[in-house]
């Protein structure tokens, strides 16, 4: 069955995506029957197919574990369906709206353009299903693997029963079991929202219109590519961080240049703002703000709720099972990703800290080289790696240089304007931002921040350097190809020295 040859477009495909994902999936399960008795007993039982949960599951069977992997929706978790994978093309989508207007700056001249909703979010589809029809197939076709779909639910200490859609109910028993439930998004108590037809991060995937207003409740990381994205649809863009410091994740010179540029591509940005009152009218949705005690009211066309994520832990019935989760419900686990009860492991999102893909990946190299090669791999110490897809993006590594200060390190700090990179400043593409924190002693590289277009690409390189232990000076005087936006780590350590 081949979805990428699917006839089905525009408005249409968005809304009968849930349906055709259905009816591929009971024709990808002619591939391997799946025999259900009162009590099945594997090896391994896998609670989601995220992306730590459908390598595990190829992993362990092939090193002959029999293996149930339990998914109640849709294959490849959160990136493929409503993560890395649907947000990535969508702000693709609007980087080209975003080239295309700026076009004049580089001489080509064209004679206007504009935005085709229902198109963007049809190409958005056409990489999603075909992703998460691959994963499905590899699943089904794998020996010594079931895919079963479902909701599962603990019903003692290793048996988990599964509820499918047709009501049928079966048992299965493992001792090893595994969470990678992943996260869905936070709808805080906010008096009204329940009265409007709010968005999340899930829904705002397939708006088959572009919002005359977007307001955003959030700061988050997420409120940003979000909010970039429809401003060069076209969107009026308003973000409410509840805080009273933007991004405070982030070293304040870095937050600042960020919020510099998401201002310049004309995003109004609040702190301090708490939404106090939603209230729905005909055609606009008011709301009533509280901005460092100062009163605002504010109308929008559409409300994006932005302010988080949690766990998907509550339906497990995870108690019975003997698994501890902490005040906000995620998974509490040790070094080696093992929760509170022995055999019983959790990857990814659900176990709270940082929630990436990346993470969620290593979490499964972690658990099938303990258990299958009896390796001694740990999460502790792991480095802090991550990606900002605002445009010029933000490639984080390692310590801010407030957290090294923090810790009392004598460090020395690099910084450099983007406009420095003759690579940027050829493409005018100048905005942002690059920052490294240096070992004063040692010379070693203890973290860095590089916001730039190919900021997730420099970062990675300074990655390297901290992963084998290379100085900075070495990349100071390392020769680079020129233009490239790698040899930016000449001048920005050479900066060290003056």
């Amino acid at each position: 069955m081949n979805m990428g040859n699917c006839s089905i477009s525009g408005p249409e495909f968005a809304e009968k995506g849930n349906s055709f994902f259905a009816a591929m999936v009971r024709e990808l399960l002619t591939f391997k029957p799946l025999t259900t008795h009162s009590m099945t007993k594997y090896d391994a039982i896998i609670i989601g197919s995220g992306q730590a949960g459908n390598p595990l599951a190829k992993k362990l069977a092939a090193a002959g574990w029999k293996t149930a992997i339990i998914e109640k929706k849709w294959t490849g978790g959160t990136c493929v369906n409503v993560g890395c994978t649907p947000t990535k093309t969508l702000i693709a989508s609007g980087r080209v709206a975003y080239l295309v207007k700026r076009s004049a700056d580089f001489g080509v001249h064209t004679t206007g353009y504009s935005i085709d909703i229902e198109a963007v979010i049809r190409r958005k589809n056409e990489h999603i299903v075909p992703a998460r029809d691959a994963l499905a197939k590899s699943l089904l076709e794998t020996p010594n693997v079931d895919l079963i779909f479902g909701n599962a639910r603990f019903t003692g200490n290793k048996e988990v029963t599964v509820t499918r859609e047709d009501g049928e109910i079966s048992t299965l028993t493992a001792e090893k079991i595994f969470l990678n439930t992943g996260t869905r998004p936070v709808v805080p108590s906010i008096p009204g929202l329940e009265g409007i037809d709010y968005l999340t991060s899930d829904t705002i995937l397939d708006l088959l219109v572009i919002p005359s207003h977007l307001v955003i409740i959030g700061g988050s990381y997420i409120a940003l590519e979000f909010g970039q994205l429809y401003r060069r649809l076209g969107s009026e863009v308003t973000i409410l961080e509840a805080g009273p410091q933007f991004l405070h994740k982030e070293d304040e010179d870095i937050a600042a240049t960020i919020k510099q540029i998401l201002e310049e591509d004309g995003i109004r940005i609040f702190t301090g703002a708490t939404v106090k009152q939603i209230r729905s009218g005909d055609k606009e949705i008011g709301l009533e703000l509280d901005c460092s005690g100062t009163q605002h009211s504010i109308t929008a066309s559409h409300v994006l709720v932005a302010t988080g994520r949690l766990p998907e832990t509550a339906a497990l019935n995870p108690g019975v099972a003997g698994i501890e989760l902490d005040a906000h419900g995620f998974v509490i686990v040790n070094d080696k990703l093992e929760t509170s009860a022995p055999g019983i492991y959790a990857l990814g999102d659900v176990k709270g800290g940082p929630q990436f893909t990346h993470i969620s990946y290593n979490d499964y190299l972690i658990v099938y080289k303990n258990l299958v090669e009896k390796a001694d791999c740990s999460k502790a110490g792991r480095l802090p790696i991550y990606c900002l897809f605002t445009d010029p993006e933000l490639g984080r590594v390692g310590l801010t240089e407030a957290e090294a200060r923090k810790k009392g390190m004598n460090i020395k700090v690099a910084t450099m304007p983007a406009s420095h990179i003759a690579r940027a400043w050829e493409n005018s593409e100048e905005r942002g931002l690059l920052k490294a924190i240096v070992d004063a002693d040692k010379g070693t590289i203890l973290g860095a921040a590089m916001l730039s277009v190919a900021g997730g690409e420099l970062m990675t390189i300074l990655q390297m350097a901290m992963m084998g232990g290379i100085t900075y000076d070495v990349l100071r005087d390392a020769v680079f190809a020129h233009p490239t936006f790698s040899e930016a780590l000449n001048n920005l350590f050479a900066g060290l020295d003056k």
